[in-house]
C-alpha cells in the first residue's frame, strides 16, 4: 500500500472512531438494519389488495412481450405448459430443477411431455421455474437461484415457462426482497436473485428490437391460485 493511501484511509478511519455520537450512530445503524424504513412506494400498487395487484402485474408483464397464463392448481401445470408448447409449435420437451412444488405436478397425466432434470444445457429448447415473487409495480419475476431452479434455465433455453403461486404476488420490489427473506431467513440470500421482466430483448442495432438476444425469445408465465406451501428456491 502506497503511503499516501495508507494516509488516506488512516484519516478516513480515525474519523469515523472519533467524536462523541460513536455510539449513537452505531446503534442507529443496528436499529436501521434490524427495522428498516419503508421507501416511498407507487400509487399504482399502493395499498392495493390482492386481486388489483394481480391485475397489475399482468398488465405489466404482458406490455413486455409475456405470455401470462391463470391457472386453479398446479394439477393443472403439465396440460397448460403442454398446451402453451402445442400452440408455440415446439416440442413438448421441458428442463426443470428439482424444485419441490414443480416435481409434485402430476407429468405423468401429459404422456407426451418429456421432463428432464438438472442444470440446462445449451440444446434445451424450454425451461421451467418457480418464481419467488411476482412484482406488480412492473411485471417483473424475482427467481432465486439454486439446484431448486437452476440459474443456466433463465438464460439458455429459448422458452422460458416461469410458475407463480398468486399469493406469492407483491406490490413493490420491497415486498419481493421481504419474501426472499422469508424464504431464506433473515441475512441470508441466495448467490444470485434474477429479476426477469418478460423475454429477452435488445434495441442495440440499428434501433430494431430482437427477440432472444441474451436469453429466452419467449416468456410464459403461469399464476397457479392454489397454494402449494412449498417456497421456490429454498436450496441456495
Amino acid at each position: 500500500m502506497s503511503a499516501a493511501r495508507a494516509a488516506i484511509l488512516s484519516k478516513i478511519g480515525k474519523a469515523l472512531s472519533d467524536g462523541p455520537d460513536l455510539d449513537a450512530r452505531r446503534s442507529a445503524a443496528a436499529a436501521h438494519v434490524k427495522a428498516p424504513e419503508r421507501h416511498p412506494i407507487p400509487e399504482r400498487v399502493a395499498g392495493k389488495d390482492a386481486a388489483a395487484l394481480r391485475e397489475t402485474f399482468i398488465h405489466y408483464a404482458e406490455a413486455q412481450s409475456a405470455t401470462v397464463v391463470e391457472i386453479d392448481d398446479w394439477d393443472a401445470l403439465p396440460s397448460a405448459v403442454s398446451d402453451y408448447l402445442r400452440d408455440h409449435n415446439l416440442p413438448q420437451r421441458a428442463r426443470l430443477g428439482s424444485d419441490a412444488a414443480l416435481a409434485a405436478a402430476p407429468w405423468s397425466d401429459v404422456p407426451a411431455m418429456e421432463i428432464m432434470s438438472g442444470r440446462a444445457d445449451p440444446s434445451d429448447e424450454v425451461g421451467i421455474s418457480h418464481a419467488v415473487a411476482g412484482i406488480a409495480e412492473t411485471g417483473t419475476l424475482m427467481l432465486a437461484s439454486g439446484a431448486d431452479n437452476p440459474v443456466t434455465l433463465n438464460f439458455l433455453p429459448e422458452t422460458h415457462i416461469v410458475a407463480i403461486a398468486a399469493a406469492d404476488l407483491v406490490g413493490p420490489y420491497e415486498d419481493g426482497f421481504a419474501k426472499i427473506r422469508d424464504t431464506f431467513g433473515t441475512g441470508e440470500m441466495p448467490r444470485t436473485v434474477n429479476m426477469i421482466s418478460g423475454p429477452s430483448r435488445t434495441g442495440d442495432i440499428g434501433g430494431q428490437i430482437v427477440m432472444g438476444a441474451h436469453g429466452p425469445r419467449r416468456m410464459c408465465i403461469v399464476i397457479v391460485d392454489q397454494t402449494s406451501g412449498v417456497s421456490a428456491g429454498q436450496n441456495a
